[in-house]
């Protein structure tokens, strides 16, 4: 008897029962729905990115259309034919050979003649292109700094 006491003083009213399951029911609703317009807000601002880039390509092929053109253009205005017929009209007229005039200055000894290359001959050079660090392997690298810092600490192998 006192065993049923003590159950029926634990067991709750039927209505108390009801409001935790709608209690729990509306915490899954609320959390469910937070869920969604999180997964909502991302997803409306990975489109507005994608559609800012999309612009943003546009915009960049307009530009390199222009900076292509403005190119050719440019190209046009330094022709030959161009410039000579601008010339023309500017009233500058082509030079003969007795037309030119050269004028010595003192202290200039001309062009520099620079060699790009090596004079051919019989001694191939004896240069390296790859570094002997780069031709070093992995346990030869690791052994080498292992004996090092033996080394360094005074330590004899």
């Amino acid at each position: 008897m006192f065993d049923q006491r003590i159950i029926q003083a634990y067991k709750q009213a039927p209505w108390r029962v009801q409001l935790q399951w709608i209690g729990a029911l509306l915490l899954v609703l609320v959390v469910g729905m937070l869920i969604a317009g999180v997964y909502l807000y991302l997803s409306a601002e990975a489109t507005a990115a994608g559609t800012q880039i999309r612009e943003l390509e546009l915009e960049r092929e307009d530009l390199q259309i222009r900076i292509a053109d403005l190119s050719t253009q440019l190209a046009f205005l330094r022709s030959a034919s161009f410039m000579q017929s601008r010339a023309e009209t500017l009233g500058y007229k082509n030079a003969s050979q007795g037309d030119i005039v050269y004028i010595p200055v003192p202290g200039y000894s001309g062009r520099q003649v620079i060699f790009l290359a090596p004079p051919p001959g019989n001694d191939p050079v004896d240069a390296s292109i790859i570094k002997p660090a780069y031709k070093e392997s992995l346990w030869e690298w690791l052994y080498q700094g292992t004996f090092d810092l033996i080394e360094s600490r005074g330590l004899k192998p």
